[in-house]
């Protein structure tokens, strides 16, 4: 898998985390490995790794996210968008190796995809403005 379909599959598999409980996320996550095709162990580990890191840093970007998000609180955001500026700020924050255009760009990309019409502009507002 592409680095740009990684990230996707990640995205989804924490879209599907916000509709179950914290006990309930090991047997989704073992759903939607089986239903994942094309995938090679190392991407199922890094995408898992991952989302769990995710998972992990909740709180704190939860509230990065709220600090700047002026009249959106991240309980009145959509969840499409809610989880790709999860996703982007946690590259943005955790990880090194993704250069902050990347993760800002990509967001912006996955949310033209899923997201509404106003997606992308949002998604990329909120980002601009952890920069």
């Amino acid at each position: 898998m592409s680095r740009r379909e990684i990230r996707e599959q990640i995205f989804k598999l924490l879209f599907r985390a916000e509709f179950y409980k914290q006990e309930e996320l090991s047997e989704q996550l073992q759903l939607f490995f089986e239903e994942l095709d094309n995938r090679e162990d190392k991407d199922a580990i890094y995408i898992q790794d991952k989302f769990e890191q995710i998972l992990a840093h909740l709180t704190e970007i939860d509230g990065m996210i709220n600090k700047v998000a002026q009249g959106w609180k991240t309980s009145r955001m959509g969840k499409v968008d809610l989880t790709l500026i999860r996703l982007a700020v946690y590259e943005m924050k955790y990880e090194e190796e993704v250069p902050i255009g990347v993760a800002i760009n990509e967001a912006v990309e996955l949310a033209k995809s899923y997201g509404s019409d106003d997606s992308a502009s949002f998604v990329n507002g909120i980002l601009a403005k952890l920069v």
